[in-house]
């Protein structure tokens, strides 16, 4: 999908997202990202929510973000709150989203010029099984 930004620097805003990727300032990133308004968008280690680990997290404190959002892939999942605690005892919100709903928040946020940090998870994950068409049979294999 192509988000559409009015009024904000376009080099630290998302331009579009799909399955594997986001495109931040026109430009495509794949994989799962850290992105804040004024730095390069950096890769993120991990790209599945289960590997999601309470380390991930305390490595955020020293940016020093007001929230981190954080797009949890094709659908909504919250983290077990022993894996934010880092943040929340430093008053840094944690918010919980699907990836292409933390897409659009993100854009939103930084246009109001608040320090917020996103973490987005791929949609469809590399890890995933991928479907391929067998074109010798016609059927579609799931490939991992």
């Amino acid at each position: 999908m192509k988000l559409h930004v009015e009024g904000a620097e376009l080099s630290s805003r998302i331009t579009g997202y799909g399955d594997t990727w986001v495109d931040v300032g026109g430009v495509r990133h794949h994989g799962a990202v850290l992105l804040m308004p004024g730095h390069a968008v950096e890769a993120w280690p991990i790209d599945t929510f289960e590997a999601l680990q309470a380390e991930h997290f305390a490595r955020l404190l020293e940016r020093a973000p007001d929230v981190v959002l954080l797009g949890t892939g094709a659908r909504l999942r919250f983290p077990h709150p022993r894996l934010t605690a880092g943040l929340a005892s430093r008053r840094v919100g944690v918010e919980a989203m699907d990836t292409p709903a933390a897409c659009r928040t993100f854009n939103v946020l930084a246009g109001e010029g608040r320090h917020v940090l996103a973490i987005l998870l791929p949609v469809q994950p590399a890890s995933s099984p991928q479907p391929v068409l067998n074109p010798s049979n016609g059927y579609v294999n799931v490939n991992s």
